[in-house]
Parts: C-alpha cells; sequence; structure tokens
C-alpha cells in the first residue's frame, strides 16, 4: 500500500499505553493520520512511500502541548524580571500592554512564540491573549495547532472597550473558526480578581451552548486568595461554583493555594488542572500540589505561562522542573515519575482541551502530530530507560523534527514554514520600540 509518510524511529514512546517503549517501530503516515504503527521490518514489506523518514538515533513521541501561555508576550520577554506578581502586572506589562499592543504587536509576538515553540517540540498551545483572531491567523498559516482564548476582563484594552464587546468578538472569532481543522476556541475570562460576577456567569452558560472549555488563572497568589475573602467573604473557588464556572470544561492555571477543601471540590467538580512550575516559581507565586491532584484523580497539564513570566517556552523544561519539585516538596525520590509528566505534557493536556480523540498520544486514527528528539548526544548517552531521559536528560535544542497532521514543520532543526531571519528582524524592530518606552 502507498503510503503520504513513514517514520521510524530507534524508539517510540506511543504514551498510551503508559511506559511503552517499542524499539525500532515506524509512524505510517496518511492523509494527516496516523494509519499504523508496526516494526520498521514490517513497515517496509507492507507500505511504500516517497517520503520515508528514518531516524535511527531517535525517540518518537506524540507533539507536546503547552497547556497555558500569552505567546503574543514573548515580545517582552525580560522586559520586567525579578519582580512580586502585583508589582510586575500593575506598574510594568500593563503599561506597557497599554502602549504597544495592537494587531501587529501580536502577529509578530506570536510569529515569534510559535517559532520558538514548535523548535522545542510543541505541536499545540492553548492561548490566552488579545487579538486572539490574528493569533489564529499566523498559528494556522505556519502549520501549528492552537486552542484561542476568547478574553474576557473588566476593563478596556486594545481588543474591546466593554464586557459586551469582548463577548461579541469572541462569538465572532468562534464562529469564524469552529470548522478550521487546526483551530479551538475555548472562553477565556483572565482571572477572579479582572472579571465581574455577571461576565462570569454569562461565560458558564455560553461555554455549555458552544460546547468550549473555560481557561481562567486561578489561586495564582496568596494575594489572591486573601482579596477574595475579603471583598467577596469566600475563596476563588468557592466564589466560581457558586457562579457555575467549576466544571470538566474548566482549566484552573497554577492553582498554588490550595487546601483540602479546596483540593475536594476541584475533585468534585472534575476540574482540569493546569500546572505552570517554572512561571511559578520565577514569581514566587507558590507551588501546586500536583501529587496530591493526581493522586485524587484530577487531571493535570503543563504549561509553560508566558515569556514575560518565564522566560521561555520550553515543555521539556517544565516537565523536569515539575519532576524535581515534586520530588522535593514531597520528600519522595518516587513522586511524578518520568512518564506521569510526560503525560502531563501530552495525553492529560490533550484531556482538559477535549482533544484527547485527536492528540497527546501515537495511536492509530488519531492527527499525525509527532516530535522526534536525537538522544544519541554527549549530553544524554548512554540510554537505559528513553523515557526518563526525555525527562532528565534531554534538552529542547535536541528535537530534531516536528510534524502536525502529517506536515513537516521541523526539518533538522529548520523551520520550514517560517523565515528566520524574518524572525530576527521582528525580535530586534519591537526591542527598539519597547526600549524606547
Amino acid at each position: 500500500m502507498h503510503v503520504d509518510l513513514i517514520i521510524s524511529g530507534r524508539w517510540l514512546v506511543p504514551v498510551v499505553p503508559e511506559n511503552m517503549v517499542l524499539e525500532n517501530h515506524s509512524v505510517i503516515i496518511n492523509e494527516d493520520r496516523i494509519l499504523d504503527i508496526l516494526p520498521a521490518d514490517k513497515a517496509s514489506k507492507k507500505y511504500s512511500t516517497a517520503n520515508q523518514q528514518d531516524l535511527n538515533t531517535h525517540v518518537l513521541i506524540p507533539g507536546l502541548i503547552n497547556n497555558h501561555t500569552h505567546a503574543a508576550m514573548s515580545l517582552f520577554k525580560g522586559l520586567a524580571d525579578d519582580l512580586p506578581l502585583m508589582d510586575w502586572l500593575n506598574n510594568h506589562i500593563w503599561p506597557a500592554e497599554s502602549k504597544h499592543v495592537n494587531r501587529q504587536f501580536v502577529a509578530d509576538g506570536t510569529r515569534l512564540a510559535v517559532a520558538e515553540m514548535i523548535r522545542g517540540g510543541i505541536t499545540t498551545f492553548n492561548d490566552m491573549y488579545f487579538f486572539p483572531d490574528i493569533t489564529a491567523e499566523i498559528a494556522s498559516s505556519i502549520g501549528m495547532r492552537v486552542c484561542i482564548g476568547l478574553i474576557v476582563i473588566d476593563f478596556p484594552t486594545a481588543w474591546a472597550n466593554d464586557t459586551q464587546e469582548y463577548f461579541d468578538k469572541g462569538q465572532q472569532v468562534h464562529d469564524s473558526l469552529r470548522h478550521h481543522p487546526l483551530i479551538k476556541t475555548a472562553f477565556a475570562p483572565h482571572a477572579p480578581y479582572t472579571v465581574s460576577d455577571q461576565p462570569l456567569q454569562k461565560v458558564a452558560v455560553l461555554a455549555e451552548e458552544l460546547d468550549i472549555p473555560i481557561h481562567m488563572h486561578i489561586h495564582e497568589t496568596e494575594f489572591e486568595v486573601n482579596q477574595s475573602i475579603e471583598n467577596h467573604g469566600i475563596k476563588p473557588l468557592k466564589r466560581l461554583e457558586s457562579l457555575g464556572l467549576l466544571s470538566q470544561r474548566l482549566l484552573a492555571v497554577h492553582m498554588t493555594q490550595l487546601d483540602k477543601a479546596d483540593i475536594d471540590l476541584i475533585q468534585k467538580y472534575n476540574v482540569n488542572i493546569v500546572h505552570c512550575p517554572e512561571s511559578n516559581l520565577k514569581l514566587a507565586a507558590g507551588f501546586c500540589p500536583v501529587k496530591t491532584l493526581s493522586d485524587s484523580g484530577i487531571n493535570v497539564s503543563l504549561g509553560t505561562d508566558g515569556s514575560a513570566s518565564n522566560n521561555d517556552l520550553n515543555i521539556l523544561g517544565e516537565m523536569r522542573t515539575a519532576a524535581l519539585i515534586s520530588k522535593g516538596l514531597e520528600r519522595d525520590p518516587c513522586a511524578l515519575p518520568a512518564m506521569e509528566v510526560l503525560k502531563m505534557a501530552t495525553i492529560n493536556a490533550a484531556k482538559a482541551l477535549d482533544m484527547a480523540d485527536q492528540i497527546g498520544s501515537l495511536e492509530i486514527g488519531k492527527s499525525a502530530d509527532v516530535v522526534a528528539i536525537n538522544l544519541e548526544t554527549i549530553e544524554s548517552l548512554p540510554v537505559y530507560d528513553p523515557i526518563s531521559q526525555l525527562v532528565y536528560a534531554s534538552d529542547r535544542n535536541q528535537v530534531t523534527d516536528v510534524w502536525v497532521a502529517g506536515k513537516q514543520i521541523l526539518n533538522e532543526r529548520a523551520l520550514t514554514t517560517m523565515e528566520v531571519n524574518q524572525l530576527h528582524h521582528i525580535a530586534k524592530t519591537w526591542h527598539s520600540k519597547i526600549s524606547a518606552g
């Protein structure tokens, strides 16, 4: 049988079933989907192709998923470091956004972010930012998969002047893109402290009607929780419960301030957690109790947050950091093993986005989102366990090839759908503008 593409690797980690490592196997791709997975010697007898990729020193994994970021903020990378969250937001980021954010800013910032993510093996990102239509346009033109946030916030921004305009524009974006093969939408109310009760109730109703997720920063800092108790008499999670927002649709980002009652509430409503370990460390926001959440059957995935608070978009790095933090906090070297963090960056993230039937694992019938990582480097050899090596001894610079829906968007470290010189020019041009104040 003639097929579009055959990718063969030294190892293949399908993620589902977990802890499985297949040696010398091939992924057979036809019409953007995985048609078959079988030993390489059998693949050569059963299938023919004009496009054969033999990656004999690589491990093949599902495309990584960055489940929380603000892509366009890559243009603010390093702008205001080493500051507390509210000082960082109120005195630096929001003023810079007010001055610089427009359609071109979002287009250029997204280009830069997508290039960085592709080179790190990320094939899908869940975004929250202004001008989501532009983010979608840029990502799809490059061949990247994205869930774009239909942002809601109480104050006027470059995207909308009032609550009704946020909803009107958001629904227009959703309607225009609902059949796009690479784009999904989610409501993205910024945070409990920036969105009032009535808009939050409306988000809950519309998300149900449109059958889309809700993506929101929640319980990120102790200050946020204390402010909610002072203003509303209850914690943010309890307030969101009263407004109808707690459900399996919700992706609750950060969640560093949780006690047993909070975790019981999350478990009751099957809320999804998005853990952003490096951003939380950098802003000293606190620690998400990932092991306790996972042990309670709660779905936990990984995000980088934006480049302005991380400062990179490196999910491989987040995997290692998440594993090490959990072991240290729990004083248990068995906490959050390598396979678990790989699941957080793949199938768990896909489940949170309600996309697990399409992405998140290498399975027959799923979209051909595949990443090849070279493990035959000085830094990664010898390889006893490819899964452990991925998490504890690999770097994003070892990502050599990336496919989204069977289309190769990274080939031997070279971006196939973007011009590197243009990206350098974009970064330098915006640096000059933003540095000028």
